[in-house]
């Protein structure tokens, strides 16, 4: 029997009709005694206790402040522990299926709340090589979020009027309002990224090289962007989704042997793989450059898709939930109001 709970508990508690949700999202399994609680615990049956997504997994996947990375040591499937590879594969994936739904449901509840108080914004950024499941993330993840309150941006390549302003000009257009979920699907992380890869497309600007002064140069203005945005209420989450060459190429050739797909598919896909090595130096690069205490980096391991979702589900709906928001209070004449207002309407 598999029960789910949310936070960090050092004991587990249960009622007789529901599961108290007030501590990490964990795995159990029974064994001798659990805790029913009503009023004090009591014991009645313990319990071995394996955590799907471990706190020491999701610091795993978060990128640390100044220390040099290769993307190398960050697995694209996932095997977190011992007890997660000898369980069956189908048994794992269900009891992240469900913490996603969990989060989902979470995820609504926090945006009502984040919507209510007008007081942050949340900007969420996804980048990743062709086919690692960006947009597939923003159709699941997200699936339950109010759609007045969250606006994606799928960005592609700038149009001349976007060429002739500063490479952020048309992000700052783009930004979430206080209150709003905003997700960039690519970003201008890809102006640290396509045109490091292919140089040819920096265009419009002052003569020089672009060399390591350049990019330098690029990445301090993406943190100071980061910070300003940081200063003033906008929670800031990266993702990368980490996929495997070979898992891209399974994807692509999906795409090819099903009609439905056809749509899906682009040269320019087979022709970016070329530069796999070269992406992935551009991302090892920009994602130790950029990310910080207030604006982390998580590489999120995407072969499994399910991975994927559940990962950053929980990380988006933990961050929100960590602000400690609450609705907006009603006091003085506006509750007068709202008082003669419920009696007018109850004597009708």
């Amino acid at each position: 029997m598999l029960i789910s709970f949310v936070g960090n508990p050092r004991h587990v508690y249960m009622e007789k009709k529901a599961v108290l949700h007030s501590c990490q999202q964990i795995k159990i399994r029974y064994s001798k005694r659990v805790y029913e609680y009503v009023h004090q615990a009591i014991p009645i049956q313990e319990v071995e206790v394996i955590n799907v997504i471990k706190e020491k997994y999701l610091r795993r996947v978060k990128v640390v402040p100044g220390k040099k990375i290769e993307l190398d040591d960050f697995p694209t499937g996932w095997a977190q522990d011992k007890d997660l590879k000898d369980s069956e594969r189908d048994e794992i994936k269900e009891r992240a299926l469900q913490i996603l739904e969990e989060n989902r449901s979470a995820l609504a509840s926090a945006q009502e709340l984040l919507w209510a108080s007008n007081t942050y914004a949340v900007m969420i950024i996804l980048q990743g090589m062709d086919t690692s499941g960006k947009d597939g993330t923003i159709k699941h993840v997200l699936s339950g979020v109010n759609p007045q309150g969250c606006k994606v941006h799928s960005f592609k390549v700038p149009t001349a009027e976007e060429l002739d302003h500063t490479f952020l000009w048309r992000y700052w257009q783009a930004l979430p309002n206080r209150g709003e979920i905003g997700i960039f699907n690519r970003s201008y992380y890809e102006d640290v990224l396509v045109v490091k890869v292919h140089p040819d497309r920096l265009v419009n600007l002052p003569p020089g090289k672009s060399g390591r002064k350049f990019w330098n140069a690029r990445y301090e203005d993406i943190n100071n962007f980061e910070r300003h945005l940081a200063r003033n209420g906008t929670i800031i989450l990266k993702f990368f989704l980490h996929i495997s060459r070979e898992e891209q190429k399974k994807r692509l050739l999906a795409r090819l042997l099903d009609e439905d797909k056809y749509w899906k598919f682009s040269l320019s896909d087979l022709a970016e793989r070329r530069f796999w090595d070269d992406y992935l130096d551009a991302y090892e690069e920009a994602i130790f450059s950029t990310s910080t205490d207030i604006a982390p980096w998580y590489v999120i391991p995407a072969d499994h898709k399910w991975v994927a979702r559940t990962l950053i589900a929980d990380i988006i709906t933990s961050r929100i939930q960590s602000l400690n928001l609450s609705y907006p209070q009603v006091t003085g004449e506006a509750l007068e109001q709202i008082e003669e207002a419920r009696r007018h309407l109850e004597e009708e």
